[in-house]
């Protein structure tokens, strides 16, 4: 896959859940299908703005492929799903739950991220081994 047209997921550099988040895909996403842009940067931000979401505060992280925009339990399944087979396994588990109730509780714990998890002072500083892999 061309590097330009890897899925691009947009996440909260401050946030430490968010970080959380972005260590699990670092670890987990072994052949580098993934790129990543923290909200606070050019590309996040543009991103964001671009696909109806607030640039200075999102409810939710954004997966953007091949040209669409996916938020809340639909951009995690489907980040998980890219993962590979274990992975597409607890996608499958988290839709079987119906989304009027992933959905809403998802966004809930993305409103209340800094009160249940904290927040960094400053945006994440990308690991020498895995520069390529951020945007910004």
């Amino acid at each position: 896959m061309n590097i330009e047209n890897r899925p691009i997921v947009v996440f909260d550099g401050v946030c430490l859940l968010c970080n959380r988040w972005v260590d699990f895909l670092l670890r987990h996403d072994r052949v580098g299908r993934y790129r990543l842009a923290a909200m606070q940067g050019n590309h996040g931000r543009r991103l964001l703005l671009t696909h109806g979401l607030s640039a200075d505060d999102p409810s939710s992280f954004l997966l953007v492929e091949d040209g669409l925009g996916f938020t809340d339990t639909e951009a995690l399944t489907r980040v998980l799903a890219g993962l590979g087979r274990g992975w597409q396994i607890v996608a499958w588990m988290i839709r079987a739950v119906p989304r009027f109730v992933r959905d809403p509780t998802y966004r809930w714990v993305a409103r209340h991220r800094y009160r249940l998890f904290g927040r960094r002072t400053h945006c994440r500083l990308p690991d020498p081994a895995y520069v390529e892999r951020f945007l910004d």
